[in-house]
C-alpha cells in the first residue's frame, strides 16, 4: 500500500517526505495507520550514527494510532482498535522469559536493524521506493514517521477508545522512560530524597512519577529556569539552577538533602552531568542512567565512594512490560494525575524538521507529530 514518511537516505541528512510502498501484513503483523507519533532524542542521535540504523530508512518510535489490518495468526489485536506501539522484542530468550523484554537479547536487532525481527520474513525491510528499491523499516519495530506503521501485533498495547490518541505515542519511550525508572527500579521508600538531573520530557515524567511515590524531597536540576518552574508545578519540592554563574548543583543537592540524596536519575547523556548525578547519592544510593550519550562516550567515578553501597544502574525505556507500564500511564492521565500533555506541542509531518529545531533550542519538551490523513 502507498504511505507517506519522512525518510533520511545518509548519515547526517534530512528528512524528506516521500510516497512509499509498504507490505501488507503478514503472519503475526499488524498494520495501525499512524495517528501521531513523538519525536525523541533518540531518532536525532540515530540520524547522526549513534544507533546504526542503516540507510535510506524511515525513523520514529513513538507511534499511536488505530489498527487498520492483521496478520495470520494474530489474535490479541483486531482492525479498529486503538494502540500505542510498543517496544519490540523476540518473546523466546532468557530475559523476555523473566520478564524484562525492554532486554531482549536481539535488542540490536529489534531496535535498529533495519527490517523484521520475526516471522518468515525477517530481516527485511517492509518498505520500498518505485523500482523496488528498499527503504529500511521497523525502527524500535515500527518506523513510525509514516502515516502507517507495519509491526510485530505483541508489541501494540490497546487502549481505550476514549483516550486521547494523539497524545499516546511518547508513552512508548520517552515519557515512560523516566517514569517507568522511578516506578520500576528506584521504587523510592516513604520520606526518602530522589534528584533528577534534566528537566526535558524524561526527566519531567520521572518529577511527575516520584511525586505519586513516597519520596518526600523531590529535587529537579536544569539550566533552563522555565523548566525549573514547570518541574515545581508538576511536583518538584526543590530547583537548582545548573546555568547560574558559580552553580554546583551538587553541593545544592547535598544541602537540600541534609546530605547526599537517596536517588538520582540523569536524563541528559551529557557526560559531566553523569559524575554529578553519581555524586549526588551516597552510600547504598542509587543513580540511574537513562540519558543517550553520543555512541562511544565513557564516564568516571569516585572507586572508594562508589565502593560503599552505592549503585549505578543503566534503564531502558523505563524496564518492565510495554503494556503494564502504558496502561497505567494512560489510566493515570486520565485521572488527572500524570499530566504529561503539559510537555507536548503538535506539529504536521511535514514540520519535522521545524520540530527537531524548537526541540534542540529547548522551545518545546515534546514535539508530536500528526499524521493528517
Amino acid at each position: 500500500m502507498r504511505v507517506t514518511a519522512a525518510v533520511v537516505d545518509r548519515l547526517g541528512g534530512p528528512f524528506r517526505l516521500e510516497e512509499l510502498e509498504l507490505d501488507e501484513p503478514g503472519p503475526g503483523e499488524a498494520l495501525v495507520k499512524v495517528t501521531a507519533s513523538g519525536v525523541c532524542h533518540t531518532d536525532e542521535i540515530t540520524r547522526h550514527g549513534d544507533l546504526p540504523m542503516p540507510f535510506p530508512c524511515v525513523l520514529g518510535h513513538e507511534g499511536a494510532g488505530v489498527v487498520a489490518a492483521t496478520g495470520a495468526g494474530v489474535s490479541g489485536v483486531r482492525p479498529g482498535d486503538h494502540v500505542v506501539i510498543g517496544w519490540p522484542s523476540c518473546g523466546a530468550c532468557r530475559n523476555c522469559l523473566d520478564g524484562e523484554p525492554r532486554y531482549c537479547a536481539r535488542l540490536g536487532e529489534a531496535l535498529c536493524g533495519g527490517g523484521r525481527l520475526l516471522g518468515p520474513l525477517a530481516g527485511r525491510s517492509a518498505l520500498r521506493r518505485d523500482g523496488g528499491s528498499p527503504v529500511h523499516s521497523h525502527f524500535f519495530g515500527q518506523s513510525s514517521f509514516s502515516t502507517y506503521a507495519l509491526t510485530w501485533a505483541d508489541a501494540l498495547v490497546v487502549v481505550p477508545r476514549q483516550a486521547p490518541l494523539d497524545l499516546l505515542g511518547p508513552l512508548a519511550c520517552g515519557i515512560s522512560t523516566g517514569a517507568g525508572a522511578v516506578f520500576h527500579t528506584l521504587q523510592p521508600r516513604p520520606g526518602s530524597s530522589l534528584v533528577v538531573y534534566g528537566a526535558g520530557a524524561v526527566g519531567l515524567a520521572a518529577v511527575m512519577a516520584a511525586r505519586l511515590s513516597p519520596a518526600t524531597t523531590i529535587v529537579a536540576v536544569d539550566r533552563h529556569p522555565s523548566r525549573l518552574a514547570l518541574a515545581t508545578e508538576l511536583g518538584a519540592t526543590h530547583t537548582v539552577d545548573a546555568g547560574r554563574a558559580g552553580a554546583d548543583p551538587v553541593a545544592e543537592v547535598h544541602r537540600i538533602c541534609g546530605g547526599p540524596a537517596d536517588y538520582a536519575l540523569e536524563c541528559t547523556g551529557v557526560i559531566p552531568v553523569v559524575r554529578q548525578a553519581a555524586d549526588s547519592v551516597g552510600m547504598l544510593g542509587t543513580c540511574v542512567l537513562v540519558g543517550g550519550a553520543p555512541a562511544g562516550a565513557e564516564f568516571g567515578l569516585d572507586h572508594l565512594s562508589t565502593l560503599w553501597g552505592k549503585r549505578v544502574v543503566g534503564v531502558l525505556g523505563g524496564g518492565g512490560r510495554s503494556r503494564a507500564l502504558i496502561g497505567a500511564l494512560a489510566e493515570l492521565h486520565r485521572q488527572g494525575r500524570f499530566p504529561f500533555d503539559r510537555l507536548i506541542r503538535f506539529y504536521d509531518l511535514a514540520d519535522i524538521d521545524r520540530a527537531l529545531d524548537d526541540s534542540r533550542r529547548g522551545e518545546v519538551l515534546k514535539p508530536v507529530l500528526r499524521m493528517n490523513h
